[in-house]
């Protein structure tokens, strides 16, 4: 359920298997056989404990047999050849923004934040797994001590002034009768694994943000370089209007309608430029680096929509990240049920412990001094006021919780895939209107130009259909560019690349 990064391996929590020490190679040769035997049978025991946690399974959520908005061009066909999952943006075949997502992925500050934040998860993980092991400390003192000559039960012959060291090793191990300590590892290693989903949802979020970015960069660089265009061909009919009210065929109403309509088209240049700095502002961020110094050059290439292959619904709960994140939370949740459920069952320790002791230091470890202990210790709990029901119930509403934060989590994916589906067909079939619409508002400037240099029409006619070309034109280019940032959308719901298998 968790998906891969190139941070996180396909295995980020790492292997299960848990190699217990045998308890009697760490209690020491002063202990009996009998004793050792004793405590590697109880290990034995809560090593195959019961769990007390309910029996898990996902949660169910409805899930269509295929898209609603699926029958288009560009999302039926499959792909040629293997995609990384961790390289889809390549299929906009641009290796500037091959490089940006490089940048991106070494030196994000977000991205570094979350991976962080794995790490925290992981080592967690491992704290909580040392709980099935034994706890071994060493111990050590020596005190100079002065007994009260009125303390109860002195001896006559005992010293006022004595002196004590310790040399000792002490032991405890919980015998997981119920399945405490083993629901708590299953909810640790849960959390893991929904942590390093989260640090693959985070990637593929700034990776898909960076490419929207980028796209709407090249977008901008498209109006500019038609804004340019047609502030060269504006100048031009300024200078014709000019020259035709000079020789008194024109009148002043035409060049200060020329004049207007270059100035407009200059101001929309401007304000174009203004928004691709915001835009490039915010790519400096995504791949770390300053806004201040963070450049990228001009690029008007058309950037064309790819092939997006669509896999069945049901897939997507094993592609998208966040709803493997959703899952495990779930898991992790339902796993804590059993924590809080053994409070109501008596907790067995094992202590061990042994040294050396005397009153000279000199002789402190030979056989005279030593001395050990071992044995069991068995609580429970019979009243507490309700506390651990209290406990089992918050423990059984934080399940629902995550089993409902999980069902949304898929619902909103599959609604993300429906809208984008839904951009890619209608803005497909606006985009070849436009086009039509900007193919004939071109022929309208060439008749207009035309008739107007004839004295057949004023030059209110030329501004209107140059004005109307323009729009048209960038219109073109909007819609393009609303399409390509839809596929990035589409492709960030769908859970990343693709592969033939």
């Amino acid at each position: 359920m968790v998906g891969t990064s190139p941070l996180v391996g396909a295995d980020p929590v790492g292997d299960s298997t848990l190699r217990q020490p045998a308890i009697a190679d760490r209690v020491g040769s002063h202990r009996s056989w009998a004793g050792a035997s004793v405590a590697a049978a109880l290990m034995s025991l809560g090593l195959s404990a019961c769990s007390l946690a309910p029996a898990y399974k996902t949660p169910d959520v409805p899930v269509a047999e295929q898209y609603a908005n699926a029958a288009t061009p560009w999302t039926e066909a499959k792909p040629a050849d293997h995609i990384d999952r961790n390289g889809w943006w390549k299929l906009y075949g641009d290796p500037r923004l091959d490089e940006l997502q490089a940048k991106l992925v070494a030196n994000n500050a977000t991205l570094a934040a979350a991976l962080a934040h794995y790490e925290q998860s992981e080592a967690f993980t491992r704290q909580v797994r040392a709980g099935l092991f034994p706890q071994i400390g060493l111990n050590g003192n020596a005190t100079r001590n002065r007994e009260s000559d009125t303390r109860p039960l002195r001896g006559a012959t005992s010293p006022a002034y004595y002196n004590s060291y310790t040399i000792g090793a002490q032991l405890d191990y919980e015998v997981d009768l119920w399945g405490r300590v083993r629901d708590s590892v299953a909810a640790g290693t849960a959390e893991q694994a929904a942590s390093a989903a989260d640090l693959a949802s985070v990637q593929l979020s700034l990776q898909a943000q960076l490419a929207d970015s980028y796209l709407q960069l090249n977008g901008f660089d498209r109006q500019i370089k038609v804004l340019s265009e047609s502030i060269d061909a504006f100048t031009h009919a300024l200078e014709l209007t000019q020259s035709r009210h000079d020789g008194g065929i024109a009148s002043g109403l035409d060049v200060a309608r020329a004049q207007t309509q270059l100035s407009n088209a200059k101001s929309q240049l401007t304000q174009a430029q203004a928004q691709r700095g915001l835009v490039q502002h915010a790519i400096a961020v995504l791949v770390g680096e300053s806004a201040s110094t963070f450049t990228l050059a001009t690029d008007d290439d058309t950037v064309h929509v790819p092939t997006i292959p669509l896999e069945v619904p049901s897939l997507i709960l094993q592609r998208r990240p966040d709803i493997a994140a959703a899952e495990r939370r779930t898991a992790a949740a339902n796993a804590r049920v059993g924590i809080a459920r053994s409070a109501f069952f008596p907790q067995l320790t094992l202590d061990a412990q042994g040294g050396w002791q005397s009153s000279a230091w000199g002789s402190i470890a030979t056989a005279p001094n030593r001395f050990w202990s071992i044995g069991p210790t068995l609580f429970l709990s019979v009243f507490d006021g309700g506390r651990r029901k209290a406990g089992v119930d918050a423990a059984k509403a934080a399940t629902e919780e995550a089993g409902a934060q999980y069902r949304g989590v898929v619902l909103n994916a599959f609604a993300q895939v429906e809208d984008n589906l839904t951009l890619l067909r209608d803005l497909g079939a606006a985009l070849t209107d436009q086009r039509a619409a900007a193919d004939a508002a071109q022929r309208s400037v060439d008749l207009s130009l035309n008739r107007y240099r004839e004295g057949a029409v004023g030059y209110l006619d030329v501004v209107q259909a140059q004005t109307d070309a323009l729009d048209a034109r960038r219109s073109v280019i909007d819609l393009e560019t609303r399409q390509l940032r839809a596929s990035v959308q589409l492709i960030r719901a769908l859970g990343g690349g693709w592969s033939n298998s």
